[in-house]
């Protein structure tokens, strides 16, 4: 299921109220999940923001953000706004990767959290199962090889990958923050859901 297709609620929430963020030690505590990101080896996994439609058109090509489907006005303003609520939450920089499609890469910069780089790995979209596995086991491999002791990380990709990531498990609109361990499986810390 893609992305775009549970937005239009999503969006009227973000524009409305603030982000709301759940995780079990966040309900039991009153605590924010995001101060996990202030901790030693913590990745936080999200999905592009708000990109009308589904898939992308049979032409597509990375790279040429006119093949592609992409963020619109109020998928580039929550972008903003996830930014904004990251800085509150004291996150003031993070090293930061996307997935080559151009929906993921402008979400990531909207953040304004840092540079953004490439990470091939995270393109791992349902539009192309041939590539999807490997780059999922690219994206396994990434995270194993991932300092535990570093700055927060920040990973915008797809809807699809973000479960992949947390084992079926993320909110079908929100991402997880992972706790790096060494292994290819990073424990799932905490989940944010958009609002």
């Amino acid at each position: 299921m893609q992305f775009g297709n549970l937005v239009p609620a999503i969006v009227a929430g973000v524009l409305s109220a603030q982000l709301a963020f759940y995780s079990g030690a966040a309900r039991a505590t009153g605590s924010d999940p995001l101060a996990e990101l202030k901790r030693s080896g913590r990745v936080l996994v999200l999905p592009h923001a708000h990109a009308p439609g589904t898939g992308d058109p049979a032409h597509f090509k990375p790279h040429v953000c006119r093949t592609q489907r992409n963020l619109d006005a109020a998928g580039r303003k929550q972008a903003a706004q996830l930014g904004e609520h990251l800085r509150a939450a004291g996150v003031a920089h993070a090293k930061i990767y996307s997935s080559q499609w151009c929906r993921c890469l402008d979400t990531a910069k909207l953040l304004k959290l840092g540079p953004v780089s490439e990470l091939p790995a995270l393109n791992a979209s349902p539009d192309r199962p041939e590539d999807r596995a490997r780059d999922i086991d690219a994206l396994r491999n990434f995270l194993a090889a991932l300092p535990r002791d570093g700055g927060p990380v920040i990973m915008v990709t797809h809807p699809d990958t973000v479960r992949a990531l947390s084992g079926g498990n993320a909110a079908s609109a929100g991402g997880v923050i992972l706790a790096l361990d060494g292994s290819r499986v990073p424990r799932v810390v905490a989940e944010i859901k958009f609002k």
